[in-house]
């Protein structure tokens, strides 16, 4: 079969989950700067698409491609960590432990907004020749993303803020579903029709994601965005890792594993390490 059955899938999940807590220093912060480089691009690239295009659909449709590129290579996001070793740990695994989730999760987050950084900083550089001329169509709606997401929510106070995190919670349960939509299928084109439709959706419809945020919020402050860091982090970024969490976990990852688990305690072995890479 080309397909896992969702008991499988579990299992796979909870040794990714194991796996990936395990990885050293360098190899977790080398996976996280690249998934935060690509999916940054991704983001400037259906922006560009939907402004040249007119067409919003048409950016939302070509979005998955940085999404996809970056699973295929086997990097890491914030948000699909958040959601497996959680479950490596509640699965008791001997190898997973609370402490080491912590200082997986603060090391890809600190990856993933390096890699999206540095390439708003990039791309800022050549939206404006080096800063000697003024941004263009692109640039500018990054900048008025970035206020519309930060200062457009503290508008609303506390609505606001709930709005922001329900948002990344749908986010997140789209992302987490692309995450293990991958790991269903075991034939390439399976696994890229598996990613492509939930982050297709999230991306239409304007669901908070905090990687993709992680590109846009900088760049839209070296643009000329009328917000500030603080906006940016208090009606945002934290806002939104917590609704990442929370959706990738609660409507994702934990019924998944209490549907369809099994007897998945126990320590992970070097077969199947290798398993979970396949």
């Amino acid at each position: 079969m080309s397909y896992l059955v969702p008991t499988d899938v579990v299992e796979k999940m909870v040794i990714a989950g194991a796996m990936k807590m395990n990885m050293t220093t360098k190899t977790t912060l080398i996976r996280a700067i690249m998934a935060g480089a690509i999916l940054g691009l991704a983001a400037v690239f259906a922006i560009t698409v939907a402004i040249k295009s007119g067409s919003a659909v048409a950016g939302a449709v070509l979005f998955p491609v940085g999404f996809i590129m970056l699973i295929l290579f086997g990097y890491d996001l914030l948000t699909g960590v958040v959601v497996l070793g959680p479950l490596a740990v509640l699965a008791k695994r001997n190898c997973a432990s609370v402490k080491k989730m912590w200082r997986m999760i603060g090391l890809v987050f600190v990856g993933n907004f390096i890699g999206a950084a540095m390439v708003a900083v990039m791309m800022s550089f050549i939206w404006t020749y080096g800063f000697s001329i003024e941004p263009g169509k692109v640039a500018s709606k990054i900048a008025t993303i970035g206020e519309s997401r930060t200062v457009g929510y503290a508008a609303y106070g506390a609505m606001g803020f709930a709005t922001v995190f329900i948002k990344a919670m749908l986010c997140n349960w789209m992302v987490s579903l692309g995450v293990i939509g991958a790991m269903m299928s075991k034939d390439l084109m399976g696994k890229i029709l598996a990613m492509w439709m939930p982050i297709m959706l999230f991306f239409y419809m304007g669901f908070e994601h905090s990687i993709v945020n992680m590109f846009l919020f900088p760049a839209g402050l070296i643009m000329g965005g009328e917000f500030s860091i603080i906006d940016y982090l208090l009606w945002n970024e934290i806002p939104v890792i917590l609704g990442n969490v929370v959706g990738g976990l609660v409507l994702t990852g934990l019924p998944l594993y209490y549907a369809h688990k099994r007897t998945v305690e126990g320590k992970v072995v070097n077969s199947e390490f290798k398993e979970a890479t396949l």
